[in-house]
């Protein structure tokens, strides 16, 4: 059977969004590591919406700043946008709408005696193979990534990405497909053949022929949007929210991440493992914590004891420190490098 991935890069408006939230909680951690944090980013032409809530020793003053800092990390410059013109973001026409406001107190007394700020449900998955993702995932990113370092350094490649990897029956490459501004034509069948390591049975660039107008300026950018490309693609369920627009509290961030920290524990010899967890808001105790695996066409569940609390796995992710930007940009999993 074929199977199917996609992956979009960080100049995707969607991306953008990400982004410019786990940007914001990296600014807010550094004034108070303990701040309580729950802001989605839409983006939309050069004006971006922020709405939420905020609680901490923190200053939001800075607002537009940080906005304007995080565009440009992704790329999206004074000098790119000169060269862009309008068919990309121009960030001296950047307009901040603030929506923000505090957190719930009731949330938050839950939050203070060590409880999860959210219930809901997260899923790890681990299999074997390249960082332990699928084959068609694996190939889609690393296809993404590549084309995302050449335009940063292009005069005539744009930042906002997709790749698309669908691999047949045997596992071999079918058709790719890659979407990538260009301000003139330019042929990338080399540079992918390349960087995949294989020829596609099917190769398509920019499958409507002309690809200029990109980022927010033709597409509107709302977080949480790209979880398949995030997580795991079509290989195994998306559990939780997003993970790039709450602090560590919240548990979408932190028990996704453990979920696949428990995956890759008990992958062993096994074909494919999947980790389910579950909280409960204002609570430590995970309701359910379940494993199953799958070797040879066989597959086994057995329960999981959690006993550890947020703050003890917060600590154990090291996710009580200013990184969030980092995993937005470099990925998930990126952290499992670090440990490795």
């Amino acid at each position: 059977m074929q199977r199917t991935a996609e992956a979009v890069s960080l100049g995707h408006p969607d991306k953008i969004a990400d982004y410019i939230s786990s940007f914001l909680l990296d600014r807010l951690t550094e004034q108070d590591k303990n701040v309580k944090y729950a802001v989605e980013i839409l983006i939309k032409g050069n004006t971006v919406v922020l709405g939420g809530e905020v609680t901490g020793d923190i200053s939001l003053k800075p607002l537009k700043t940080f906005v304007l800092q995080a565009l440009a990390d992704i790329g999206y410059t004074e000098s790119y946008a000169r060269r862009w013109g309008s068919f990309a973001i121009e960030p001296n026409r950047i307009h901040v709408i603030d929506l923000i406001g505090r957190q719930s107190s009731e949330i938050y007394q839950g939050v203070a005696r060590n409880g999860w700020g959210d219930q809901g449900v997260f899923v790890g998955y681990a299999c074997q193979g390249p960082g332990h993702i699928d084959r068609a995932l694996e190939l889609a990113r690393r296809l993404n990534q590549a084309l995302y370092d050449r335009a940063l350094t292009s005069d005539c490649l744009g930042l906002d990405i997709k790749t698309q990897v669908t691999l047949d029956t045997h596992n071999e490459l079918d058709t790719v497909i890659a979407a990538v501004p260009m301000l003139k034509k330019t042929e990338l069948k080399d540079f992918i053949v390349q960087t995949l390591g294989q020829i596609p049975r099917r190769l398509i660039v920019n499958g409507t022929g002309v690809y200029q107008t990109h980022a927010s300026i033709a597409d509107c950018g709302v977080t949480g949007r790209k979880l398949a490309c995030d997580f795991y693609g079509t290989a195994a369920p998306i559990g939780g929210g997003s993970p790039w627009t709450k602090d560590p509290s919240k548990a979408d961030l932190t028990l996704n991440l453990y979920a696949r920290k428990l995956a890759l524990k008990h992958l062993k010899d096994n074909e494919a493992c999947f980790v389910y967890l579950s909280s409960c808001i204002g609570r430590a105790d995970l309701p359910s914590a379940v494993v199953k695996t799958v070797k040879n066409g066989v597959t086994s569940f057995f329960p999981l004891c959690v006993t550890a609390t947020p703050t003890d796995l917060i600590a154990e992710l090291g996710l009580n420190r200013p990184i969030f930007a980092q995993l937005c940009k470099n990925g998930l999993f990126s952290l499992e490098k670090e440990s490795s």
